[in-house]
């Protein structure tokens, strides 16, 4: 189960759940995958919403990769999302969000009550 305070997600590919995580390294291997020169050119990059079906392929790779499954982007390009397309670019724009800091936060799992106003 994905840890979202770690940047992790879960997504189904290919009916099973794997947890998607764009560690360090893997953040490495997409700077140099888009030509980027640093941190700041990536997510400058990602923030155009301008992503072709090639790089959605390369960071769900890198996702996997990073939360330890030996995938290749071969192998993953052979996975099917639940919902196609669409599927796919949520799966980027979730793990994305988890790792730049622009995810929600999910509610606590059990939240208190409101204390009376007196």
């Amino acid at each position: 189960m994905a840890n979202a305070k770690r940047g992790e997600i879960d997504a189904l590919l290919d009916g099973k759940v794997y947890t998607l995580c764009l560690t360090l390294g893997a953040l490495a291997e997409l700077e140099s995958g888009f030509g980027a020169q640093d941190l700041v050119a990536l997510a400058e990059r990602f923030e155009a919403n301008r992503l072709s079906a090639r790089d959605i392929l390369r960071i769900i790779g890198c996702g996997l990769r990073g939360a330890g499954h030996a995938l290749t982007d071969d192998q993953v390009s052979l996975m099917k999302a639940s919902d196609g397309l669409a599927g796919y670019v949520r799966i980027a724009a979730d793990l994305l969000a988890a790792t730049f800091g622009d995810a929600p936060e999910p509610p606590p799992a059990n939240p208190r009550t409101p204390q009376d106003a007196r």
